[in-house]
């Protein structure tokens, strides 16, 4: 009996952690646009992923690294939105935590430059 009871338990939980991640993910694309500008490129960098890898590995890097920025992004969101709703007065603290939020964002986007050139070179060589 106590199985069936976990496992509604499990599913409702599953379901409802799914309901907020939709809603974050509907959010972040309907009000932020650095988010809507890395989903738009990343409809057109699965798909090239695809043509440069030449294994599962790179195709998993390539994919990965795209989907990184995106997490990194949705996590300084969030930060951002804890920050301003403390209060939009200027602290430097809130400053700070901005600042550090943007610099994860440019260190996930330093790995997927990283990752797309050094794929893309090995397989095709200089363009």
């Amino acid at each position: 009996m106590a199985e069936k009871r976990f496992s509604g338990l499990l599913y409702r939980r599953i379901v409802a952690a799914s309901i907020h991640s939709w809603r974050g993910l509907v959010d972040s694309a309907s009000h932020e646009e650095a988010f809507r500008c890395q989903l738009f490129l990343s409809l057109f960098l699965v798909p090239l992923a695809f043509v440069l890898a030449i294994d599962p590995v790179q195709l998993i890097l390539l994919i990965g690294s795209v989907i990184l920025v995106m997490i990194v992004e949705l996590l300084n969101t969030g930060l951002e939105m804890v920050v301003d709703r403390i209060g939009i007065e200027f602290h430097e603290l809130s400053g700070r935590a901005k600042d550090v939020g943007s610099a994860a964002v440019l260190f996930s986007m330093l790995i997927f430059l990283l990752t797309w050139v050094t794929i893309a070179l090995s397989n095709y060589g200089p363009l």
